[in-house]
């Protein structure tokens, strides 16, 4: 009697992990999808094309109505990443490509124009953070104090936390007293 419980919890622990093998080598065959031509640039790391959503792979840009500080004055740095995106998506030609999608549906892409990497661009400019795969660029911006590196910011992730939870307290005054607690004691935000 427990020699056939051992192989039917056997037999199941082995269909699970074959399931999971074939869902992990399936996601592994996704096919590159490439997008090319007119785009609308949405912020400092996000564009459309043809009703698709794409975020740049590997950066983090200030939101659009984020504000940073430098020189003692606020300016409108969220504003400028979108800006300096549009000036360098408006050079030529772009590419975009990828096959990852975020936990919002969009698809994670590098875009070049020419032979400059867009994402890459933004994070030198320091229009950008590196969110993995482009710390020399963040470094040499930090360096030139180019862009948000000019003075002080909340890290574009910060911020939209941030905004979460006023967002949550305005709409439900305990959930938020709840996130903001979580915060302090670094157990991340309610939606998280």
């Amino acid at each position: 009697m427990r020699s056939g419980r051992l192989f039917r919890d056997g037999a199941a622990t082995f269909a699970l992990l074959a399931i999971l093998a074939l869902l992990a080598l399936k996601m592994n065959n996704r096919p590159e999808l490439v997008h090319t031509g007119d785009f609308y640039v949405i912020d400092g790391d996000t564009l459309s094309s043809d009703g698709d959503r794409l975020r740049l792979k590997g950066i983090d840009a200030p939101e659009y109505r984020q504000r940073c500080r430098r020189d003692g004055a606020d300016w409108a740095c969220g504003e400028e990443a979108r800006k300096a995106l549009a000036t360098i998506v408006k050079t030529g030609k772009p590419e975009c490509r990828g096959q990852e999608r975020d936990r919002y549906g969009r698809l994670l892409v590098t875009c070049v124009v020419g032979d400059v990497d867009i994402n890459a661009a933004m994070v030198r400019k320091g229009m950008a953070l590196s969110y993995g795969g482009y710390a020399a660029e963040e470094r040499a911006a930090r360096q030139a104090k180019a862009g948000v590196w000019a003075g002080d910011f909340e890290r574009p992730g910060d911020y939209r936390r941030e905004e979460r939870m006023q967002q949550s307290a305005a709409d439900d005054p305990m959930k938020g007293l709840i996130d903001y607690i979580r915060q302090l004691v670094g157990r991340g935000s309610h939606d998280e």
